[in-house]
């Protein structure tokens, strides 16, 4: 009798020792994930294009890019008015920079991280500026045509 108690005691221990390491280590699990750069909500008292230059800052604040945040805006301005909904007539280019439609799939794998969970939407304006700012950190701003910007 003794012995069936203190087995039924130790697994109960057992058992409330692994709950409270799977609590424990939960915290630490989830602490990876990470939301991503510049992953911050628009304000009510804030404007679509306020919004769109705040995080074109805080992507150029973390990827260079040539001629800075400057430049960075003005293509935003002259591509889509800094209206990420932005579309081009023939609806090939789209959002805040407008990534080319053929290209998005390709463009977004290569300068995002799946551990930002960030939309796939060319038309989310985050993620179109992460990718575009991150673009133009590797290879300029050659594909806007930037030149008139800086």
């Amino acid at each position: 009798m003794i012995g069936r108690a203190t087995t039924k005691t130790a697994r109960t221990i057992g058992t409330t020792l692994a709950t409270a390491l799977v609590f424990a280590i939960a915290p630490a699990a989830s602490a990876q994930h990470s939301p991503g750069p510049c992953a911050f909500h628009r304000e009510e008292d804030v404007t679509v294009r306020q919004h769109s230059r705040d995080q074109i800052n805080c992507a150029v604040g973390k990827w260079d890019v040539p001629g800075g945040v400057a430049v960075a805006l003005c293509i935003a301005k002259r591509e889509s008015g800094l209206l990420p909904w932005a579309e081009s007539g023939d609806g090939m280019n789209k959002g805040l920079f407008q990534q080319h439609v053929n290209y998005w799939n390709g463009n977004y794998d290569t300068y995002t991280r799946r551990a930002w969970d960030m939309p796939k939407r060319i038309l989310s304006g985050r993620t179109n500026t992460v990718v575009s700012i991150r673009m133009a950190h590797d290879i300029g701003w050659g594909p806007w045509g930037g030149r008139d910007c800086g």
